[in-house]
């Protein structure tokens, strides 16, 4: 398939965007048809955000020559979105792992006194060989045995060939869910922010300028740390008052109060790509 000088671009941007999100999806598992429901939905939803002056009939059709799906997927999503009364989201999908571990936690043949027990590999129920073989029978129980393994939720002991599972190697998930919430509300505005800039299509640009710096030493990124904690406390310092003066000022002139802002201070250092070949001195 051929591409246009700006899509090859656009292509290429996408492929930095998408590596650390494929490496948070991968470190909990969550498998590709679920992240592929999810862009199909996220597209059909900003198809139909550009075509919101087309007439009902005319609207499949217009998002399926817009995001190049066929009228039945277009179709399928813009009515799960109008069930939701919201953006259409993934339709649920089987994570098998996960299932294994809910079902490892809550089977009273797999639980002794309320916890996981150790379960024999192989053999007849309790074993983990059955309690996979009880969830699916269309992926081999070692496959599922060693997704969890890597994702830290179980381990097995070779020597005496029995599988534990390890409650604990996870972050709680409270705290990760929190953890999701801050990644998606900031990183979801500085990508807002960003893609307005490109498109130069939202009127004022929004603020987004950055430093770049290779070949430092470990010393000098750790040295750089509180220097950087330091400029972002003198900032969050100075900002919190103002907004906050602000929003009283555009209460007492009865001003409407129907914006937002995000102002973020970031910074992510890691070893280079090609470290430099430093040519010895001429005459050494």
């Amino acid at each position: 398939m051929s591409h246009t000088p700006d899509q090859t671009a656009l292509l290429s941007a996408f492929g930095q965007l998408l590596r650390p999100l494929a490496r948070l999806a991968l470190s909990r598992g969550l498998p590709y048809p679920a992240l592929d429901e999810l862009l199909q939905a996220a597209l059909v939803e900003e198809a139909r955000r550009l075509h919101a002056d087309a007439p009902a009939h005319g609207l499949v059709s217009r998002v399926s020559t817009a995001t190049g799906l066929s009228r039945r997927e277009a179709g399928r999503l813009l009515q799960a979105r109008a069930a939701d009364g919201a953006e259409a989201g993934p339709a649920p999908r089987r994570w098998l792992a996960g299932e294994v571990f809910a079902r490892w936690m809550t089977d009273p043949a797999c639980c002794h006194g309320g916890q996981p027990r150790r379960l024999p590999r192989q053999g007849a129920a309790p074993s983990f060989e059955a309690l996979a073989q009880s969830v699916t029978r269309d992926v081999h129980p070692r496959t599922l045995l060693d997704e969890l393994c890597r994702l830290g939720l179980a381990e097995w002991d070779a020597a005496d060939d029995t599988v534990a599972l390890q409650r604990n190697a996870f972050v709680p998930c409270a705290d990760f869910t929190r953890m999701l919430a801050l990644l998606a509300d900031n990183v979801g505005d500085h990508l807002h922010a960003a893609v307005d800039n490109v498109l130069g299509g939202s009127g004022d640009a929004h603020f987004e300028q950055a430093v770049y710096a290779d070949e430092l030493s470990q010393e000098s990124v750790r040295a750089l740390r509180p220097v950087i904690a330091a400029q972002w406390a003198e900032l969050f310092g100075r900002l919190v008052p103002l907004l906050e003066r602000h929003i009283a000022d555009d209460k007492a002139a009865a001003r409407p109060q129907d914006q937002r802002v995000r102002i973020g201070f970031y910074s992510y250092a890691e070893p280079m790509a090609q470290p430099p070949i430093h040519q010895p001195p001429h005459g050494a």
